[in-house]
């Protein structure tokens, strides 16, 4: 059958280009639009496709619950610390992954993967049994550190192929030009990798913020973070709650990842991954 007709049809193909991109653009955003009524909604009833009645009680609802504000507080000072803690500890051995050559490179750098191999919450609740010989459960230094086991694929990872993705040739003419070690890092390296370390920095605070399991496990009944407190509400309140909840989390990421898109489209990534 000869199909060189569809090919020679330029607007048909524009057209079904089109309708694909929509349908396909509809499909994403379906559960978004879905949430954003349900965040909105007083009633909706089945069969009806929009809520019969809109307010925003369960808006006025959250933010007035004691509860929310408490949670809020632990959500926003442990996905900083995590962030912070998690550099501190995984720029550097990303930046030895990406220059350095010692035994069982590769076994160390794949080997950053375990914690995803296992059942999460069975890796937790393993976690949490032996942290309770420390005295670390239900308290901010055992979320924090539960949480760094997620983002060491993340931290350690992208950092490294931004490295990797740093032209060896301009620290060799910094270093020709009479910059030392510690210069050429700053001055040359560090500012070009930078871009995929922002990105690391901003996925890791939001894998932080959206955190529940980890932190149900270690940190409940103290610390109960904003993701927390929406699983404990939504078996007892109506879907809007866990809408508006859903909505309050999304917003931080929204933000963040528009702030981060000139760097997620920026090709390095790319380049690091393709070069190591």
């Amino acid at each position: 059958m000869n199909y060189t007709w569809f090919l020679r049809a330029e607007k048909l193909r524009g057209a079904l280009t089109l309708i694909a991109v929509l349908a396909f653009g509809a499909f994403l955003l379906l559960p978004l639009w879905t949430l954003l009524l349900w965040a909105v909604a007083t009633r909706w009833n089945f069969p009806g496709l929009i809520p019969q009645a809109f307010g925003l009680k369960w808006w006025s609802w959250v933010f007035q619950n004691a509860d929310v504000g408490k949670s809020a507080f632990w959500s926003l000072t442990t996905a900083p610390t995590v962030t912070l803690v998690s550099a501190v500890i995984c720029l550097p051995a990303a930046y030895a992954f990406s220059r350095f050559d010692f035994p069982f490179k590769r076994l160390f750098y794949v080997a950053l993967l375990a914690s995803n191999a296992f059942p999460k919450i069975g890796l937790y609740i393993a976690i949490a049994a032996f942290f309770f010989q420390f005295g670390l459960i239900g308290t901010f230094w055992g979320v924090v550190l539960v949480q760094l086991i997620g983002t060491l694929v993340t931290m350690t990872w992208i950092p490294a192929a931004a490295f990797g993705a740093v032209p060896r040739e301009l620290e060799e003419a910094a270093r020709d030009a009479g910059a030392g070690p510690l210069r050429v890092f700053f001055a040359v390296t560090l500012p070009i990798a930078m871009p995929g370390i922002i990105v690391a920095l901003i996925l890791t605070f939001l894998g932080s913020l959206d955190e529940s399991q980890a932190t149900l496990v270690v940190g409940t009944p103290v610390v109960t973070t904003l993701p927390v407190l929406m699983y404990t509400l939504v078996d007892s309140y109506p879907e809007p709650v866990g809408a508006v909840f859903s909505v309050l989390l999304t917003l931080p990421s929204v933000l963040l990842l528009i702030v981060a898109r000139r760097y997620l489209l920026a090709g390095y990534l790319a380049a690091g991954f393709k070069g190591g």
